[in-house]
């Protein structure tokens, strides 16, 4: 069954359409190349993974992380890359040996003459970077995207000025094909009317991976969110999707030309969408409604594409996992983790993951072996038996603040605490 689940595209047909994540393909499925792994939305593949740990248990090595961040680890083979900041002033990229945490480099981004406003829980450096094997793409908000090569060296650099985005940058890179792609909804100011002008500066951009030359840019007219765009392919169309403020939205790869939208978001969107049975699952709000939309088609689709959704008890910042025949999902504002039957959105159950305290879970949840992981803030992990029943099997701490999901490669995790780079193994 676990094999079943994890096909190339986790393609599922429903009725005559064909709807699958565009993961990543080739060499890069055995390592963790993107935010949410090869699958782009937290399935792991192999075995080998401790499903037990603490902060000296299965620990293989720990190494400091300089700076402050929220990024999640990517890797290809033996090197792991971060990236930290030192206040708004100085954003960095850093290379670790996969062996044994060794620091091997770091690349300091070019500043910015503008340093953003940050929510308590935000940094300067929280967006993933990705890599194709060659380079490596670091998104920073005001200072920009960068490209660098394996040894550090600047590539190219994209600035797309100033933002204004009330709580800072959050979302990551997608890399499509030969280019990568982001998004950013600015704007709006906390508490107060946004205007037509002061949304004029939102967008969603494709960049060229060799050059850092801008192959389209779309505008768009969303006010604000933190969110990271996905690729699927719906009977044979790729379709970028955005999640956002008040809406969902697919542009066209090729052109960013907006394909489709669909209405229901609430205003703070930050999930990343998950894809399964022939649905893209988008999540909103702070414990708003999750939406399970059939793309693929045209205009406004609000009335016709929405498969079913839920009134509310959705994850505020942790994206949507599809695992099997379900959907996991973590309501941080109440530490609730529920499960769906994901073609129907039928409840199965729901479980206090810990103490309820809001905004207390930031990492998006991975599934491997039959399991589901859920890590808190102050670093815990719920490890849950994946199925019809709410089965917590235990908690792993690690004793320290961890605000970003972990990256699996070969049977070790890697987790980026508050201070740390933490390699967890037999």
């Amino acid at each position: 069954m676990s094999r079943l689940i994890l096909l190339l595209f986790c393609a599922v047909n429903l009725g005559s359409q064909t709807v699958r994540m565009i993961e990543a393909e080739g060499e890069a499925r055995k390592y963790w190349p993107q935010w949410r792994g090869p699958s782009g939305q937290g399935l792991v593949e192999g075995s080998g993974f401790p499903d037990s740990w603490s902060d000296k248990e299965n620990v293989r090595w720990k190494v400091v992380v300089p700076g402050r961040g929220h990024s999640s680890p990517i890797i290809w083979k033996d090197r792991i890359f971060l990236t930290t900041a030192y206040g708004g002033e100085r954003r960095t990229v850093l290379c670790f040996r996969r062996d044994d945490g060794k620091l091997l480099w770091e690349t300091a981004v070019p500043t910015s003459d503008s340093v953003e406003h940050l929510q308590g829980k935000n940094s300067y450096a929280t967006a993933t970077a990705a890599t194709d094997g060659e380079r490596v793409y670091a998104l920073f908000g005001n200072a920009g995207l960068i490209a660098v090569d394996f040894n550090g060296k600047q590539l190219w650099h994209y600035d797309f000025g100033a933002t204004a985005n009330y709580h800072g940058p959050g979302g990551s890179p997608l890399l499509y094909k030969d280019r990568v792609i982001f998004y950013q909804d600015q704007g709006q100011t906390l508490g107060r009317p946004q205007s037509p002008e002061a949304r004029a500066g939102s967008f969603v951009a494709a960049i060229d991976a060799k050059t850092g030359r801008q192959l389209w840019k779309t505008p768009r007219q969303e006010g604000v969110g933190w969110g990271t765009p996905i690729a699927i392919r719906a009977d044979g169309r790729d379709e970028i999707i955005v999640s956002s403020q008040r809406a969902v939205r697919a542009y066209d790869p090729d052109t960013g030309r907006e394909l489709w939208s669909a209405a229901g978001n609430n205003v703070e969107v930050i999930p990343t969408p998950a894809v399964g049975h022939g649905l893209v699952f988008c999540s909103s709000g702070r414990a708003g409604p999750t939406l399970a939309i059939r793309p693929g088609g045209s205009g406004d689709v609000t009335s016709t594409h929405i498969a079913w959704q839920t009134p509310k008890g959705s994850p505020f910042v942790p994206s949507p996992l599809v695992y099997g025949d379900h959907l996991y999902l973590v309501n941080d504002m109440a530490s609730i983790a529920t499960c769906l039957e994901a073609k129907t959105g039928k409840l199965l159950w729901q479980g206090r993951l810990g103490e309820a305290r809001r905004e207390s879970f930031s990492a998006s949840p991975v599934a491997v072996g039959g399991k589901i992981f859920f890590t808190n803030d102050d670093g815990e992990t719920f490890v849950l038996a994946a199925g019809q029943e709410f089965n917590l099997l235990r908690v792993n701490r690690l004793g320290e603040q961890t605000l970003a999901t972990p990256a699996l490669v070969e049977g070790t995790w890697y987790f980026r605490t508050a201070s740390q780079l933490v390699a967890i193994g037999r």
